[in-house]
């Protein structure tokens, strides 16, 4: 037999570092069957910890997360963008026909369509939207249904504001790109560089949990961030979608709030930042973590909490009923 083909790709090591600590665990009929693994943190603006549990600083890639910081550049460079619009450019969104209408229009009002996007042809991220596509006779993927292309509408519409060329506006070296470095710099007091390759196929930046927390207390509270964590406050329906935890978590929190892939979600309120990450990459794990991280520093209402109850402890299942459920365990 020849020899197995080598990879091109070089892996970076993971440095010791402290075990995670466990966020939840998975009961099923009495039994603990699972365990969840992660870290947070909730920090105030000057960057003081208020709470911690795991590894806040092993260095993460950001991915959605910080959509909120990435869509500034196109309010900074003037940019012309409604409210709702603005929560497209941060979102995530589940491609359901408002999601769609709002990114033609930021990239009609430029004098471009769907055609200048260069997200991945895919499917919409959120069943329901994908069941009306197929209802409607629809076969095959297309970019503007990819949950990140509100995200590259408003880069696109950025660039055709500042002069710069729209069709280079994924490269690491772009004017976009390096504005997007500063100021996600800056909020998170982390160096971003060097970026990789998120699923969009934008450059995806570097940082940790903390510096995460710490941007989210900055956008809470700092005025050079309002517009878009206004949004993000405002229509968390337009930026997530309220079919998935973090968007019912996002109708009920009084702030900025963002979920990323990989088990990642950051929340900001009144200049308290919070972040977490599920170490599985699982984000229903992360979102059931922000809300005990919550709960503890009275960021969240009884009558929220009652609200999110399914969200903060969903059930598990057998056989079609509750069996055990989910719980958040938030222990070293």
């Amino acid at each position: 037999m020849g020899e197995a083909p080598q990879s091109t790709l070089s892996v970076e090591p993971i440095a010791k570092r402290p075990e995670p600590a466990v966020l939840a665990h998975t009961v099923r009929t009495g039994l603990v069957e699972s365990l969840h693994r992660g870290s947070a943190i909730a920090v105030d603006e000057s960057g003081a910890v208020l709470y911690q549990i795991g590894d806040v600083d092993r260095v993460i890639f950001y991915r959605s997360a910080i959509k909120p910081l990435q869509a500034l550049v196109a309010l900074r460079v003037g940019t012309s963008l409604s409210v709702e619009e603005i929560a497209i450019t941060c979102a995530s969104h589940s491609a359901y026909p408002i999601h769609i209408a709002f990114v033609r229009k930021i990239l009609g009002d430029v004098g471009l369509d769907e055609t200048a996007l260069q997200t991945p042809v895919d499917w919409p991220l959120g069943r329901g939207a994908r069941d009306l596509l197929v209802a409607a006779g629809h076969r095959e993927k297309r970019r503007i249904w990819h949950n990140c292309s509100g995200k590259h509408a408003g880069w696109i519409a950025a660039c055709r504001t500042a002069g710069w060329d729209h069709t280079e506006y994924l490269s690491p070296d772009s004017n976009l790109q390096q504005e997007v470095l500063e100021i996600v710099r800056d909020a998170t007091g982390v160096d971003p560089a060097p970026t990789g390759i998120d699923g969009c196929g934008a450059p995806t930046l570097r940082g940790s949990v903390r510096g995460l927390a710490q941007a989210f207390a900055r956008l809470s509270s700092d005025p050079q961030y309002a517009a878009t964590a206004n949004a993000v406050h405002r229509f968390p329906a337009l930026s997530g979608s309220n079919d998935r935890p973090d968007g019912k978590l996002g109708a009920w929190w009084d702030g900025p709030i963002k979920a990323g892939a990989q088990g990642l979600i950051g929340a900001g309120r009144h200049g308290v930042g919070v972040a977490v990450r599920s170490e599985s990459g699982d984000g229903d794990i992360a979102v059931l973590a922000l809300i005990a991280v919550a709960a503890k520093l009275g960021l969240l209402s009884p009558a929220a909490l009652d609200a999110l109850s399914d969200t903060s402890a969903p059930a598990v299942l057998g056989g079609g009923t509750a069996v055990g459920t989910i719980e958040p365990v938030m222990q070293p």
